[in-house]
């Protein structure tokens, strides 16, 4: 009987990079692109082993598994590529084909050496917790706004009548009030300027706070010049009186449009220019026909007030023999304790994991 799926594992990305972005625009994902991943790896690999099984069927390429060893001392863990700055991260393929993906996962799985599968931000409502077992480390937000056939004045609809004020009240009197101008940058004309402006607002914004788009820079110059290329990039600058008061990045793939992150000058607040910003962004998402506009993963209170649904995003630690079978149940109980113990646990479990 001739086997439902094909393995081969690789050394390189570069020789799937067509039927790769193919795959992840099946999984509507920018996270899950060849273009993405490949990026992430010249940045964070770190010389580290790659560790990608591409998985056919009758010749047909239905799957990627795009992991990595981590570390081999003092235990052998499996990490997805992506964490850290992406989202929605995991196996490759399409919906349809989740069922026999699952299956060549749990084949590959079986035949590695390894002591613990680290399965961060996987999509929850894709079920991946089922497929592998182990245990749920942590659930986060995920929210996303979902148009229906009404598209933005549809979605206005549905929402409170205190929020329908806001969206067309705020940007009305910003307007009335001072020279306004949206202003998309699309292209690659000019980009590195356009991005000192997104990261001088930004750090404007969150000059006391630590920030993952600040700590990313590097990472975030490249892809949004990749993302550019490919007409995904979708970087919108409100200028106020002919300067630049806030900035929006995100990326727009495969019918979905993705906010990444924001910045603003604390000197406009009293017009909730990151409110009006955005706002505008999601109206013109709507009146493209993207299906949706994704939040991205943060529970902040602002998402929610956009966000339609929350499909939410797990991280699941896999045990494989005996050490972390009881060691991952024990660690989880600490991270979780409540009081000193878990503080400093939850710390030490995130230095550990970002070096």
């Amino acid at each position: 009987m001739a086997s439902e799926f094909e393995l081969e594992t690789v050394s390189a990305m570069e020789p799937l990079r067509s039927g790769w972005t193919e795959l992840a625009a099946r999984n509507r994902s920018i996270f899950k692109t060849w273009e993405w991943l490949s990026t992430w790896w010249d940045h964070f690999g770190l010389r580290r082993q790659l560790m990608v099984t591409v998985v056919r069927s009758n010749g047909r390429l239905v799957g990627i598994l795009p992991m990595y060893r981590w570390q081999t001392r003092p235990l052998r863990v499996l990490r997805f590529l992506g964490h850290s700055v992406g989202d929605e991260l995991g196996p490759i393929c399409a919906p349809a084909d989740r069922p026999l993906v699952a299956r060549a996962l749990r084949r590959v799985l079986e035949a590695s050496r390894w002591d613990l599968l680290l399965a961060e931000q996987i999509p929850a409502d894709e079920h991946w917790s089922t497929v592998l077992g182990g245990r749920v480390l942590s659930l986060e937000g995920n929210p996303v706004l979902r148009f229906g056939t009404g598209g933005w004045e549809g979605f206005l609809r549905e929402r409170s009548a205190n929020f329908r004020e806001q969206v067309r009240r705020r940007p009305r009197k910003l307007a009335r009030e001072h020279s306004v101008r949206y202003r998309l940058v699309e292209g690659r004309e000019d980009l590195e300027a356009e991005l000192d402006i997104l990261f001088r607002l930004h750090r404007a914004r969150w000059a006391a706070t630590p920030s993952g788009l600040l700590a990313h820079e590097r990472f975030h110059r490249s892809i949004a010049g990749l993302a550019a290329q490919r007409n995904w990039l979708r970087l919108w600058i409100l200028e106020i009186e002919g300067q630049a008061a806030a900035a929006v990045y995100g990326f727009r793939f495969a019918g979905v449009e993705s906010y990444y992150q924001a910045g603003r000058d604390p000197r406009w607040d009293c017009y909730h220019i990151g409110f009006v910003l955005l706002a505008h962004a999601i109206r013109q998402a709507a009146q493209d026909s993207m299906a949706e506009y994704r939040l991205l993963r943060g529970d902040e209170p602002y998402k929610y007030r956009f966000a339609t649904a929350d499909p939410g995003l797990e991280t699941l630690g896999v045990p494989h023999g005996r050490v972390t079978r009881i060691g991952l149940p024990a660690l989880d109980s600490l991270r979780t304790a409540k009081g000193p113990v878990g503080q400093i646990s939850r710390r030490a479990t995130g230095r550990f994991l970002h070096r």
